[in-house]
């Protein structure tokens, strides 16, 4: 049996976003996964912790089931290593949990996995370029209902798709594109529905090619490129594409005031690029019992 996981990039010097932005000061952020076809889930991060008499801070880690994964007769029994990543020598912190999650007990983690301290030495590896990676690794999940009947997720990883692939999608009028629009990989792009971010997704092409009972993970990193000082920006992060899950992204990628900033260079004039690299690490699927 292999594993699936999830991470996100923090800037702690601006507060901790687990995603591929950092700006407001808040106390916790979040990101959101999916664990299976039906059972999705947030990690939760707090920069801030604290333990009772102690004032030194903490990094604590925690996983949430979305409310709308549990139900009141399902008991999600999950086993799991929670990460913070030594970007440097490779000897990552990790912590395995195990917890059987339901409408009662939603949540899980570690408290005060390293201190804020610690984690800010340059010689922990923790934090590079004012970056630090989290991350989740399952390494079991299984439901079961009431009447014992159960699913449980294998997850198997493949060496044939991990080869990365990049596709590039030119636009040469951005003020035409529809609402949404895509390209032909099928990398949408359009303004969020409060109409001050846009949305970069990128969207599966084919869904007939995979059972009801199966996804492909997939490493994924979408991507606007700054034409003129030759960066870009980017979100990176992990998923599963399956028939009921067909697209991944996030909804608020890049403010507009950004975006069409003409000191950022990444509209210049009507043209834009926007970059997908994907990668297929794994394939998973249920089987009942």
């Amino acid at each position: 049996m292999g594993n699936s996981s999830s991470s996100g990039r923090s800037k702690l010097g601006q507060g901790s976003k687990v995603a591929p932005s950092s700006s407001a000061q808040q106390s916790q952020q979040t990101t959101f996964f999916s664990i299976t076809q039906k059972v999705c889930a947030y990690l939760k991060l707090n920069p801030r912790d604290k333990k009772s008499g102690d004032e030194e801070e903490y990094i604590s880690l925690q996983v949430e089931l979305a409310s709308s994964s549990v139900k009141h007769n399902t008991v999600v029994d999950a086993s799991f290593k929670l990460l913070i990543y030594d970007q440097l020598h490779g000897n990552h912190s990790k912590h395995l949990v195990s917890h059987n999650f339901q409408t009662a007990s939603k949540s899980s983690g570690v408290s005060c996995m390293t201190s804020l301290r610690k984690l800010k030495k340059q010689s922990s590896g923790f934090l590079v370029n004012n970056n630090c990676v989290f991350g989740v690794e399952f390494i079991k999940v299984t439901t079961s209902k009431a009447n014992a009947t159960s699913e449980t997720l294998f997850v198997q990883k493949t060496s044939i798709f991990n080869e990365a692939k990049t596709y590039t999608w030119d636009i040469e009028d951005f003020f035409a594109l529809k609402n949404p629009d895509c390209s032909p990989e099928y990398i949408s792009m359009y303004p969020s529905r409060e109409g001050n971010h846009l949305s970069l997704y990128l969207n599966l092409k084919k869904t007939n090619d995979l059972p009801n009972d199966t996804a492909n993970l997939v490493e994924l990193t979408l991507s606007i490129k700054n034409k003129e000082a030759g960066n870009r920006r980017k979100g990176t992060g992990r998923c599963q594409f399956s028939r009921k899950a067909r697209c991944w992204g996030w909804s608020k990628f890049i403010s507009l005031g950004d975006f069409k900033g003409s000191s950022n260079g990444y509209l210049v004039k009507t043209k834009c690029c926007v970059e997908a690299e994907v990668a297929i690490v794994g394939s998973s699927r249920m089987e009942s019992g």
